[in-house]
């Protein structure tokens, strides 16, 4: 059996709804035993209820982990928490700033008792200080105050989001990372560290391109839809075809010299109005038209195919129902196919951290609510079974 680059590794994931619970997926994916820590009613996407959306989120979030029940709220919850701290690596969560502290089981308590632990948090603007610590921030609101927003949507139109939850997920994605590099200075230190990641500082740099355009124009540009944010590439744009839409981008002249050829025109990429990037760019419209006219007579796979063919980059905008079912992720393995008891067949993601001669761990369903709550109270916090009647009776598990 392969051994997984995080073997050995346990992590208590008070993680709720998709920052927390997506680095404790890529966690446990990545061999950690990673314990679903909930209160005795569940975490968020727990009660809105199996077959719904959020219960389709949460089988994908919190798969391959065991889940235990703590009331937070009762001194003998606590007391468990600092116990099992003493055993594990990690502990995670994306509360808001100071929710912990207010427990006495943050930072600075935990790793008083273990001073190897890892205790990374994840908030919206992060724990140190400054004027928007004590904001609390969801996905929505982190792509409204970073920006993201207001450069995305038409030109005219009303600020947009997007339907992909990114913020969440690029900050579990930082989460992880956090955690993994202070695991690795441990082996050095023997000391653990306090992981701080701001989902605003995470999604800053993904608008390094609508920044540069800011800085060259001296102002913020118009949104621009589909096109290039600073409107300084064509063609950059969503093109409709016979059966939905393609994305074609060219960022040098050999890929305009290529479309050029792959549409049959090739004697178009030389006229003066498209002969530089610059030209294209002042005629943007054209170009799009142009793209369009042969975008239109065919469809979303014959584009695709012409345009591997000529070494053009383009894909299909693929609606859901291919998302799921494609090709390309199921034959890598990214996709797998499961039963789910509620919503029958669905397609499961693995973890993206891929190594080439460890495959990673076979999935399993997300935990039922605390159904490792004895055996993880028995292991990592000694509790024996008459504790552990006492502790149900007490309403503190």
């Amino acid at each position: 059996m392969d051994i997984q680059p995080l073997h050995g590794i346990t992590v208590l994931d008070f993680g709720q709804v998709y920052n927390g619970p997506y680095c404790g997926f890529l966690l446990a994916q990545a061999g950690a035993r990673v314990i679903k820590v909930e209160s005795r009613e569940g975490e968020t996407l727990r009660t809105r209820g199996a077959a719904s959306a959020a219960g389709y989120a949460f089988q994908l979030l919190n798969a391959n982990k065991q889940s235990i029940t703590i009331n937070l709220k009762s001194a003998d919850g606590r007391d468990l928490i600092r116990r099992m701290a003493r055993k594990v690596d990690v502990v995670l969560e994306n509360f808001a700033p100071g929710t912990m502290d207010k427990f006495d089981v943050g930072a600075q308590a935990l790793r008083a008792i273990n001073p190897r632990l890892i205790y990374a948090s994840s908030t919206g603007y992060g724990n140190a200080e400054g004027p928007y610590r004590d904001y609390l921030g969801m996905d929505i609101t982190l792509q409204a105050m970073t920006g993201v927003m207001s450069v995305t949507g038409e030109d005219g139109g009303p600020p947009l989001k997007t339907a992909a939850a990114f913020a969440d997920f690029i900050a579990g994605t930082h989460l992880y990372a956090g955690i993994v590099s202070a695991l690795h200075a441990r082996t050095a230190s023997n000391e653990g560290a306090t992981v701080d990641i701001s989902m605003q500082d995470c999604v800053f740099p993904t608008l390094a391109t609508a920044l540069g355009s800011y800085y060259v124009a001296g102002e913020q540009m118009p949104r621009a839809g589909n096109r290039h944010p600073g409107k300084a590439l064509a063609p950059y744009n969503v093109y409709e075809a016979k059966d939905g839409h393609v994305a074609i981008i060219c960022i040098r002249e050999g890929h305009w010299r290529k479309l050029c050829a792959a549409m049959d025109m090739a004697e178009v990429a030389e006229e003066e109005r498209f002969a530089s990037m610059a030209a294209r760019a002042r005629n943007m419209d054209s170009v799009d038209a142009l793209v369009t006219r042969w975008t239109l007579g065919l469809t979303r796979d014959e584009i695709t195919a012409k345009a591997q063919e000529f070494g053009v980059i383009c894909a299909p905008v693929q609606f859901l129902e291919e998302v799921v079912n494609d090709p390309h992720m199921l034959a890598r393995g990214s996709l797998q196919k499961r039963q789910h008891i509620d919503f029958g067949e669905i397609a499961q993601f693995q973890t993206p951290l891929r190594y080439t001669d460890i495959a990673p761990p076979e999935l399993h369903d997300a935990p039922a609510l605390g159904n490792a709550t004895e055996t993880v109270l028995a292991d990592l916090a000694g509790v024996s079974a008459v504790e552990f009647a006492q502790l149900r009776k007490d309403e503190a598990i």
